[in-house]
């Protein structure tokens, strides 16, 4: 692999601030200030490593560039395998330490273990965008125990001729988060519905939204600023109902967030998850207004996250699925369905990922 052009020129920006960094370094008078050799030492520590691992990046690639020369020099087919050999071991030396060159370059967030939970509520549709989501929450399911991750239900509404109205459920594994935090915004399908006795594709649409779990210290809720209320929880149709008020409703009275869990039959259990599930909603509301305030500066944004968007499309009639931000298109959506979603979430997670690098590049 080569650098991309983000990467060259962050590269080249970092090795030029280097570069005169350290001929300022050499300088009498900023010995002579400490506060400044202080600033500047430090400065120069963190660009250092990125110089480094150029260095090794170029010494790595001129040892290739001559040992491909010495190759048309060899005759002898035993010394000229061996060449060969030699070859494949330092391309592959070189793509290993570009990579590491471009990690040092645009370190990632470290989020292999970051907790979170799925929020899937059916938008415009009426029964066939409950039935769709239900789908969706079930590709979701399928996509965590292939991958072996543990899912966790934290609160649903059943829609009581199938599907959900809405559904939250926490996923945890490793790099659960780092593929799944691109899926907020609103999926649309297209297909015939069950009750269609006609044939006709209905279009129809469900929204997606990633709460990141933040842990208790993140988000400090004040306990005089909560209303809880419980009521009895029942199931879709009614076919279940506890004789006790074990279902419960949280609002946040400042911000006016609302959250409600009776999946468990023990209010302690209910309210627990119901605050999980608060402290995520506050920690996205204050998120998404970073956001806006972001926007009003910078218009052109790739990815905000908002779930008004518009961001993929599921066309069953020609087994196509379509991610409108990255314009990744497969015809491969049974399997999609099914919850082999790697064929989609890698490719989306890398145009992501070097979208990121060129915005960090262009702000310098």
């Amino acid at each position: 692999m080569a650098l991309n052009k983000a990467a060259q020129q962050k590269l080249e920006t970092v090795l030029a601030r280097h570069a005169e960094i350290q001929a300022a370094l050499s300088l009498p008078e900023t010995a002579a200030d400490t506060e400044r050799l202080a600033a500047l030492s430090r400065e120069f520590s963190e660009l250092d490593a990125a110089a480094a691992a150029h260095r090794l990046v170029a010494q790595t690639a001129e040892t290739l560039k001559k040992t491909a020369r010495d190759i048309q020099d060899q005759d002898d087919p035993e010394m000229k395998e061996l060449f060969e050999d030699e070859i494949q071991t330092l391309t592959q030396e070189l793509e290993q330490r570009e990579a590491e060159l471009a990690a040092v370059l645009f370190p990632e967030e470290d989020v292999r273990n970051k907790n979170m939970m799925l929020e899937i509520r059916a938008g415009t549709g009426g029964l066939e965008a409950a039935l769709f989501a239900g789908d969706l929450h079930r590709m979701y399911a399928r996509y965590a125990e292939i991958k072996g991750w543990k899912t966790e239900s934290i609160s649903s509404h059943p829609s009581p001729m199938g599907g959900f109205k809405e559904i939250v459920f926490a996923v945890r594994g490793e790099h659960a988060f780092k593929y799944l935090r691109y899926e907020s915004g609103v999926h649309r399908v297209q297909r015939i519905p069950v009750t269609e006795s006609g044939g006709r594709i209905h279009t129809s649409a469900a929204t997606v939204a990633v709460l990141v779990e933040p842990d208790e210290v993140d988000i400090v809720i004040n306990t005089a600023d909560l209303k809880i209320d419980t009521f009895r929880a029942s199931s879709a149709g009614g076919q279940h109902v506890n004789k006790t008020d074990s279902a419960v409703r949280i609002t946040h009275l400042p911000t006016g967030v609302v959250v409600e869990c009776q999946d468990e039959r023990s209010q302690h259990q209910n309210k627990a998850k119901a605050m999980r599930l608060l402290r995520a909603r506050l920690l996205q509301a204050a998120e998404e207004q970073r956001i806006r305030e972001i926007a009003q500066d910078r218009k052109s944004q790739v990815g905000t996250g908002d779930r008004s968007e518009r961001i993929r499309t599921y066309n069953f009639p020609q087994g196509r699925v379509s991610d409108h931000r990255a314009g990744i298109t497969l015809y491969k959506l049974p399997l999609i369905m099914e919850g082999y979603l790697d064929d989609l979430l890698v490719p989306l997670e890398e145009y992501f990922r070097q979208s990121a690098q060129e915005q960090q590049a262009k702000n310098g």
